[in-house]
């Protein structure tokens, strides 16, 4: 397992923005030039899982790393999603994480909203206080705007999880529409239109009143955009 572990670690190492094809997967990061034994405080990232976005990890110092983020699936200009979890904490360690390339020049960031974090041990999502929060343009990388958080970590057990805004996955609302179609309701029918190039369900939700025509009522195709597709509205 080490030896995997360094072996993923050099690799982050290689390349630069664009050779982003892939999220880290148990990525440990130790100081360059490290060759002992992986200790606590050696941070692993990861973001292989639904709705986690994290591409590269810069180690800068014992207390600071740069996270580069993937492009968006259907628009490989515009970065802004991200959701990764670290582990192999220690008690007190402090860092700040720097997402080094957004692609927008205004953000919510900048109007007091704050990255959500979780833990193993508080599975509730909770806002980074705003006062450890910085969102500016840094001439360091290409002037992109970059927001950094401080983080301190209180429980070496704990994984710890980081993310834009609330995940909302695919899993999620699929379970949620299940719930609805079981329930027979009487304003609502779920078709399935087809599949996404990715073989995922597209569904068609028609929600009107029973004594109306399906023809004069609204319906909603949900999707989810981090499987590459739209949300579409008919009347």
């Amino acid at each position: 397992m080490e030896e995997n572990m360094r072996d993923v670690d050099a690799g982050s190492e290689a390349g630069g923005e664009d050779a982003l094809v892939g999220n880290v997967n148990k990525l440990m990061v130790t100081p360059p030039g490290y060759t002992g034994v992986p200790r606590k405080g050696h941070l692993v990232f990861d973001a292989c899982f639904e709705s986690g976005n994290l591409g590269r990890v810069d180690y800068i110092s014992e207390f600071e790393f740069d996270l580069f983020i993937r492009p968006d699936t259907c628009n490989p200009r515009f970065r802004v999603w991200f959701n990764f979890t670290v582990e192999n904490v220690r008690e007190t360690q402090r860092v700040i994480f720097n997402i080094v390339n957004f692609s927008k020049t205004k953000s919510l960031y900048r109007d007091g909203m704050s990255p959500v974090v979780k833990s193993t041990s508080r599975p509730k999502w909770q806002r980074l206080p705003t006062k450890n929060v910085y969102y500016y343009r840094c001439p360091d990388h290409r002037r992109n705007y970059v927001m950094s958080f401080a983080f301190c970590f209180d429980r070496e057990d704990d994984v710890y999880q980081f993310a834009y805004c609330y995940p909302y996955t695919y899993t999620r609302l699929q379970h949620y529409l299940d719930s609805l179609e079981c329930r027979n309701l009487d304003y609502l029918q779920r078709e399935q239109l087809g599949l996404s190039v990715q073989q995922r369900r597209l569904d068609l939700l028609t929600i009107t009143s029973p004594d109306i025509s399906p023809l004069s009522s609204f319906s909603y195709s949900t999707c989810s955009r981090a499987a590459g597709l739209q949300t579409v509205l008919e009347v």
